[in-house]
């Protein structure tokens, strides 16, 4: 039985690339390449790439990247870009959680909830989080993205549906959070590339900054800062507030 992440970013690529939230690569990218100070030298790593938008968008800018993602139809659209633009990027199939890589990256990147915080479990999630440990070298980078489980615990259930509306082709309903399990439920409904309705009941995990801290140190990252994540505008200069919908988290390895 498929997953409801699998069911949602099956046929999908297309609307996907309309979606509002996927509109903030090139200030994304204006950001990642700061922190790796510009060095073309550095191999990437985009981990839950999806339709590639950051992978393409650092390869035209001269880095060397490799995209994973678990959905066919993703990367499919992915490598279509990518060939459109006369790009060598090596976008594969893998699960996130058992990746085939070991010390080979310089940084590892996953925005936009690529593939951590979708998980079924915790166990899960923090396997991606290993995965992505065990494929950088010693003082690597890991930049991504998550949920900041700050922003439900100080907004109203009403507030936190509205904020939850932010993507123009979905509509969310039977909004609920789980304060035992930092984990939103909803129902979302979506028309897909091919005209099929889909309705998918979706869960997601929520983080707060000291649980991020306290996983990152176990798998021996020995910087971690966590800032407000701005689509599009990624900086260090945001203080992460209970305002951010998401948290930005850049954490170096030992």
């Amino acid at each position: 039985m498929k997953q409801w992440y699998e069911e949602l970013f099956e046929n999908y690529a297309i609307k996907y690339d309309n979606e509002i939230f996927t509109q903030g690569t090139i200030g994304e990218c204006d950001f990642i390449e700061k922190e790796i100070n510009y060095d073309k030298n550095i191999k990437i790593l985009d981990i839950g790439c999806g339709t590639g938008r950051h992978s393409i968008e650092l390869a035209k800018r001269g880095y060397k990247v490799v995209g994973i993602d678990l959905s066919e139809s993703m990367l499919q659209r992915a490598k279509q870009k990518a060939l459109e633009a006369n790009l060598q990027i090596d976008f594969h199939i893998n699960d996130a959680r058992n990746l085939p890589f070991s010390h080979e990256f310089d940084l590892v990147i996953i925005i936009c909830e690529g593939a951590f915080s979708l998980m079924e479990t915790d166990e899960m999630n923090f396997q991606i989080l290993q995965s992505a440990a065990n494929a950088l070298k010693s003082n690597g980078k890991l930049i991504f993205t998550t949920l900041n489980g700050l922003f439900p615990l100080f907004h109203s259930v009403q507030d936190f549906m509205d904020a939850n509306t932010k993507e123009g082709n979905t509509i969310y309903d039977n909004h609920s959070f789980d304060l035992m399990t930092f984990r939103a439920h909803n129902t979302i409904s979506i028309e897909d590339d091919l005209g099929n309705n889909k309705e998918i009941q979706c869960n997601e995990r929520y983080y707060v900054p000291s649980e991020i801290t306290w996983l990152l140190k176990t798998l021996d990252f020995k910087t971690i800062d966590i800032f407000g994540a701005k689509l599009g505008a990624f900086s260090r200069n945001d203080k992460l507030s209970t305002e951010d919908y998401e948290m930005l988290i850049i954490a170096k390895k030992s």
